[in-house]
Order: structure tokens, then C-alpha cells, then sequence
């Protein structure tokens, strides 16, 4: 069984913000020299809309013979998963539930073992410390699952998070790994129209990366990119692409499948001539729900985080990049920060959901939203 106290400051923080009540998937992350103690730290606000599997499992660390992993179809509702097949007690089938059956099997190479990682809807935290946050973005392209009719795709977020958490050691690899495989095998989304990109906030107890995913133009590909955060950095992660401009011959700090840019051309949206290719200009769909969706939790968090910048909570379009994909904060920030920011809602400001007068806070003035 993983130790909590093994794992670090940043996945008590991950572990706090599942089991609130939140309106979005909104992940931030902090990187060691913005912290109080040096430490790496990522939440996820699992939303989920209504049916989400809340369990937090433990997944132990396997050694197997096999020379293939089997992957399963993602619901994202309860229950995640039905079998016995993976071992884990949590999901074996109780009364007159049915077994998942494979959509399909990955090789698993030379390496017949995995790590211990905690799970919820995707992979959470390994016993390495490579963590994951999570957040559904709308995308210009969209699969459909293997075993669905007309289905092109193998992998979904909670599959690839899976596998990055049993095989990696530092989320560079992690990264890699995920993106590979999604090219190879195919990719699917959470959504059949909005959200069938995915963005995840990857870190060890070094780095910070934000990656990208989303199927290519013809459903059995992917289309990738991340980018090393500093250390320095502090940043939010809301539901929308937040990646911009990538340097492929900066593979220190970028990371990208060669779709990136090759796709981008074959449609017209971008030349080599234009000078690096803009990730969300290029390939989000934008906010998905209505205006501010995302971009009011973006301005919340850095308002809280860095209040010097005075960036407006206003904007015509969050394609056109009002808010940065990192900030250097005011101050250090440290775990119990994260448990305000995450619970906050944006008191004090005009758009707070508690004021009195505010009619959807009704009588009692309450901030919540149901």
C-alpha cells in the first residue's frame, strides 16, 4: 500500500480537492521555488457533473507474465470499473453487476512490473510522485470509442493516466508515454462534441508540466503538446487549452507529436513562415458552456495569487489569451493556500456568489450553485 506521508505536500493537496463540491475541473499548480517549502504541489477539482465515481482506490504494485495490457472502455460515472481481472477488490462485481470487457490490448514491452499509484476517475499519484490534475477542453476534432459503432479510438485520459501512473517515474516520462500511445492507438474524448480534448497538469518532485491532447482529423491518431512550467510558476488549469506558442527545438521544455504542426498545415491554419504555431489558437474550441466558464476561475486564481498584475476579469474571447499560462506569485504559496483558493468564491469582488442582493444566492446568501 502507498504511504501518504511518501507522497508529498502535493498529493494531500489532490486529495483535498476531490472531495468538494466544485462547478468545474479546475487544477493549479505550484512549482518548488513558488512554494513555501520547496515542494511541487497540483489539486484537482474533480466535477464530473452528478454520477462520478468518488471512490479514492489504492492500486498496488503488480508483477505480471503477460505481454499485454488489456484497456477497458472509460464511463466516468459509477462505477468506473466492474472486474477482477485487474485485482483490485474495490471493483469486483457486486450483485448483478457485469464484468468490463476489454475494447481492445496495448504491448506492455520489456517491463513486467508496475508501480503502486492511487486512482480516482484517472490515475492520481504514484509511489515516484508523478502526479496528474485533470481538465476537460473543448477541441476542433473528435473520436469515437472502439466497441461504439463507427469507434477508431483505443484510449481515453483515464486509460493513458492509468498506464503513466503504473510505468513512470518522472512526469517527462509520463508525458511521453501518454502521447505516444495516443498516436499509435488512437485517442477519444470525454465528450462527443464539447470536451473531446483533455488537458492534465503532470509533476514529479522537480517539474511542472502542462500537456495537451486531442484526437487528429481522422479519429485513430492524436495530436499533442506540453510545456515544462518554471519553477518559479504558479498557474490554473479551467476547462479550456491554455497552452501558446511551442518551439520544437526546444525539446528541454517543450514536448509534441509531429501532428502538432503537420496537421495545422494541411488545413491552411498555419506555415512555417508564421513563426511558432499557437496550440489553443490553432486547436481549441473554446469555452465550452458560455463566456467566462473558464476564464473567471483563470482571473479568480491569479487575482488571489498575484493581485499586483491587476489582470481584468473581463474579455471578449479567452481564444485571444487575456490571462498567462503561468504567473510568478506575490508570495510563496504554500498547501493551505490552495485549500482557500479552491473555495473560493470570489468574495468581495462584483462577481461574488454570496452577496446580498446577488438573486441566485437566494435567501440565505449562499455561494453555492446546484
Amino acid at each position: 500500500m502507498i504511504s501518504l506521508k511518501a507522497l508529498g505536500a502535493h498529493t494531500l493537496a489532490f486529495l483535498y480537492a476531490t472531495t468538494q463540491v466544485v462547478n468545474g475541473c479546475t487544477v493549479f499548480f505550484v512549482g518548488k521555488d513558488a512554494s513555501t517549502d520547496g515542494s511541487v504541489m497540483i489539486t484537482h477539482s474533480n466535477d464530473g457533473e452528478f454520477d462520478t465515481d468518488p471512490r479514492l482506490v489504492n492500486v498496488p504494485a503488480r508483477h505480471t507474465t503477460s505481454s499485454t495490457r488489456p484497456i477497458y472502455f472509460s464511463p466516468e460515472s459509477y462505477p468506473r470499473h466492474v472486474g477482477t481481472t485487474r485485482q483490485i477488490p474495490e471493483y469486483y462485481p457486486i450483485g448483478d453487476q457485469v464484468e468490463f470487457e476489454p475494447i481492445g490490448f496495448i504491448p506492455v514491452g520489456s517491463s513486467s512490473s508496475t508501480y503502486a499509484y492511487l486512482e480516482q476517475t484517472y490515475g492520481a499519484v504514484n509511489e515516484h510522485q508523478v502526479g496528474i490534475g485533470e481538465s476537460t477542453c473543448s477541441a476542433i476534432f473528435g473520436a469515437i470509442p472502439l466497441g461504439a459503432p463507427n469507434g477508431t479510438a483505443l484510449l481515453s485520459i483515464d486509460e493513458l493516466t492509468r498506464i503513466a501512473m503504473e510505468r513512470s517515474t518522472t512526469a517527462r516520462q509520463a508525458i511521453t508515454l501518454m502521447g505516444g500511445l495516443a498516436v499509435k492507438y488512437g485517442f477519444y474524448g470525454a465528450g462527443a462534441s464539447e470536451g473531446t480534448g483533455e488537458a492534465l497538469v503532470v509533476s514529479d518532485p522537480n517539474e511542472v508540466w502542462m500537456f495537451h491532447i486531442l484526437p487528429d482529423d481522422t479519429g485513430t491518431s492524436a495530436i499533442w503538446a506540453a510545456q515544462l512550467i518554471p519553477s518559479t510558476g504558479f498557474g490554473v488549469l479551467a476547462n479550456m487549452f491554455v497552452l501558446r506558442e511551442l518551439d520544437p527545438q526546444n525539446t528541454s521544455e517543450f514536448l509534441m507529436s509531429s501532428s502538432v504542426h503537420a496537421v495545422a498545415q494541411e488545413y491552411g491554419w498555419w506555415h512555417p513562415s508564421d513563426g511558432l504555431l499557437d496550440f489553443t489558437q490553432i486547436y481549441s474550441d473554446g469555452e465550452y458552456s458560455h463566456q467566462y466558464y473558464s476564464g473567471r476561475r483563470m482571473w479568480g486564481a491569479y487575482h488571489l495569487a498575484a493581485p499586483s498584475l491587476s489582470l481584468s476579469p473581463v474579455y471578449d474571447d479567452l481564444i485571444s489569451s487575456p490571462y498567462p499560462l503561468f504567473v510568478t506569485p506575490d508570495e510563496l504559496i504554500g498547501l493551505t493556500d490552495l485549500f482557500k483558493f479552491h473555495r473560493y468564491t470570489y468574495q468581495n469582488t462584483p462577481y461574488d456568489l454570496g452577496a446580498v442582493g446577488n438573486l441566485a444566492a437566494g435567501p440565505f446568501g449562499s455561494p453555492n450553485r446546484w
